[in-house]
């Protein structure tokens, strides 16, 4: 019996290697064949494909990990003189047609409450201590020839200052004063309306024009 059982596993193990390798093809007996050529044919180039050397592979890296290019941005300046505008204009005239504009412009004059000179910071910072515990709200000045001084509002003429003054008086406020912080300057304002990469790197040259003016967003 033993030997019978040997005897059918034998035959069914060299059964089931000739129908594995397609010997029983012929009569109809055969495994199913996965094959998928449309994956092939679906292949770009394959013969395309190569190993990148190490530099390579570090240059693939730090190009992707690199930031994306930052839009083009507009940029202008506060209100420029006359010399600054014409320096900026010097250097700007090597730079591409309709890449920059200097539009005449004017600010107004700035009326403040005032309270000072003071004898030093901490004369300052005493006042400054005294006027948190009135509840006034203070500013920096703009003019450092009013320094160390301390700025109750920014008005735009003499008269809306004064009332100010009046009411300040109302609440503690005793020696404060009405005064002229800057006066109306006129002069031009220049714009940058899409400074890309390129330009980019432009800007340091154009700093020094400038001067104290720096550039900024252009405003909405």
């Amino acid at each position: 019996m033993l030997r019978l059982i040997v005897l059918i596993l034998l035959l069914a193990n060299g059964a089931y290697f000739a129908w594995s390798q397609g010997l029983l093809a012929s009569i109809g007996f055969a495994p199913k064949q996965h094959s998928e050529p449309q994956r092939m044919q679906a292949q770009i180039k394959p013969e395309a494909i190569r190993l990148l050397s190490p530099t390579e592979a570090k240059r693939v890296e730090a190009l992707a990990a690199a930031p994306a290019p930052k839009a083009p941005e507009c940029l202008q300046t506060p209100l420029l003189t006359d010399s600054q505008a014409n320096a900026a204009q010097a250097v700007l005239a090597a730079w591409p047609s309709g890449s920059w504009s200097l539009n005449p412009s004017s600010e107004p004059s700035r009326w403040i409450v005032y309270m000072g000179k003071y004898p030093n910071a901490e004369a300052v910072a005493k006042k400054k201590s005294e006027l948190r515990e009135l509840g006034l709200p203070f500013e920096p000045l703009r003019n450092a020839a009013l320094e160390p001084g301390i700025s109750l509002g920014v008005y735009d003429n003499q008269s809306a200052a004064s009332v100010a003054l009046a009411n300040l008086s109302k609440r503690g406020v005793r020696t404060a004063k009405v005064l002229l912080e800057t006066p109306e300057r006129s002069g031009q304002i220049l714009k940058l309306p899409a400074v890309d990469e390129a330009l980019r790197v432009q800007l340091e040259a154009l700093k020094p024009a400038l001067g104290s003016s720096s550039l900024a967003l252009c405003k909405a």
